[in-house]
């Protein structure tokens, strides 16, 4: 019996326009993916031949002055890319995942980005979380709207009635033969990727090969649902068509513009005054008032005293450090509600399909928010490192040749979220269950069982 639907269903044109929009829509995505992955694995080698270049030079031209030689160099930390993220580029392609920080002033820096194309950020990426989320359940619509409907119309339903006692068996064989070509082409996509982007067979990819499943299957449990409900060919698909509307973009937009509205950033732009003011303004003040406030910060840094010249690196980077001391309390409140952003965001997420889907997609190949901000966070603990090491050094005027500088290459973080298997498929299996009940209700109501 599916040999013979399997056969019936890959004769209708309707069957092959839609697989080949697949194949070639995704095989677009992991091209995509791959120049992506690419463009970031150029610019960290490109960064770590600048970073020790630049290193040279600096120290081939400023011998002496161990405090004006830092006020130039830049220590790179990158966040690693796994070749994963080239399936969801998510917003790699907007937040920087290389930090060159000098020991100056933080909050100046941490959100410094490559120049981009706001036309190219505003279009997006075609990965293939964007085929997975937004165009196999069109293509799952067009399979499925008319599986009942268009056998009534042609009045062969009547027929296949009569003819066998569980005519459902047969429209849930229907559905299982498209859920399998579908199954097949976005399995076949992965294995297509799995060399192409040099995929490592690991939990992350065996996650998104799960996530993708199960968003199908809720795609296909709830056009089993609309079938069920016996209408025309053309208000089945009109209704799947709003489902698939209102799921993938008016929700999301929706709850995109709430969580905005609830937790609005007036911080980032505070932040950036307030940091600018403070160490603008210790130009005019006094040394001593500027110098004790940064011993309250490091008193470890106190036997240094009050330098009496009238420009000194001891007085010159407590500024800078007054700068973030005194833009802390924005820069934590900004950063406490970004956390909040994503938390509320992630809880909303679970009650519509395709959000959740992209926030598991993002988590699984690090692209997400949550991953920006623990990669802000360790920038910030990299950034105090290297003000621990150098400090001392500067204040004790030590030469620029005391230093081993080639030990200063390139640092990596790679820290990702674990993967909570509940979380991530359980949303999705309650969403294909509940529409399958729904389904199965109404076919007993029409006494199509």
């Amino acid at each position: 019996m599916y040999l013979l639907l399997f056969k019936n269903f890959i004769r209708s044109q309707s069957a092959y326009l839609g697989m080949l929009f697949l194949l070639l829509s995704g095989l677009v995505s992991i091209f995509v993916g791959r120049q992506f992955i690419e463009k970031q694995k150029a610019n960290i080698e490109h960064t770590a031949v600048y970073q020790k270049e630049h290193i040279e030079r600096y120290t081939g031209y400023i011998e002496k002055d161990l405090g004006l030689l830092l006020y130039y160099l830049k220590f790179g930390l990158v966040n690693t890319t796994d070749n994963l993220n080239g399936l969801s580029i998510g917003q790699r392609d907007v937040n920087p995942s290389i930090q060159s920080l000098t020991i100056r002033n933080l909050e100046g820096q941490k959100y410094d980005t490559d120049l981009q194309n706001p036309v190219s950020l505003l279009l997006g990426s075609l990965d293939l979380g964007f085929v997975i989320i937004f165009l196999f359940p069109l293509v799952i619509i067009s399979f499925c709207y008319n599986l009942l409907s268009e056998e009534k119309e042609e009045s062969t339903w009547i027929l296949l009635s009569v003819q066998s006692q569980t005519p459902f068996r047969i429209l849930f064989k229907k559905f299982m033969v498209r859920f399998a070509v579908i199954t097949g082409v976005l399995l076949f996509l992965i294995v297509l990727a799995i060399p192409i982007l040099d995929l490592r067979i690991n939990a992350a990819l065996s996650g998104f090969i799960l996530v993708s499943l199960f968003y199908i299957t809720v795609w296909f449990a709830l056009s089993f649902w609309v079938v069920s409900w016996n209408k025309s060919s053309r208000a089945g698909a009109a209704g799947l068509l709003c489902f698939w509307i209102v799921l993938t973009i008016i929700l999301p937009a929706v709850l995109n513009h709430f969580i905005l509205s609830k937790y609005p950033l007036p911080e980032a732009l505070d932040t950036a005054i307030e940091q600018r003011e403070a160490y603008h303004e210790k130009w005019d003040t006094d040394q001593k008032p500027t110098i004790d406030k940064f011993y309250r910060h490091y008193p470890q840094f106190r036997s240094y005293g009050y330098p009496k010249e009238s420009f000194n690196w001891l007085w010159y980077y407590a500024m800078q450090q007054m700068g973030d001391d005194e833009s802390k309390s924005q820069s934590d409140q900004l950063k406490a509600k970004l956390w909040k952003r994503e938390e509320m965001s992630r809880t909303l997420s679970y009650f519509v399909p395709g959000l959740h889907v992209q926030f598991q997609l993002s988590d699984l190949t690090g692209s997400g928010l949550a991953d920006q901000l623990r990669f802000t966070k360790a920038a910030e603990h990299f950034h105090e490192g290297k003000r621990l090491l150098f400090y001392p050094k500067i204040f004790a005027n030590e030469p620029t040749g005391s230093i081993n500088w080639k030990q200063f290459q390139l640092e990596y973080y790679s820290e990702r979220s674990t993967i909570n298997w509940l979380a991530m498929l359980g949303p999705l299996l309650l969403f294909s269950l509940l529409f399958y009940y729904l389904g199965s209700v109404n076919f007993r109501k029409q006494t199509v069982l």
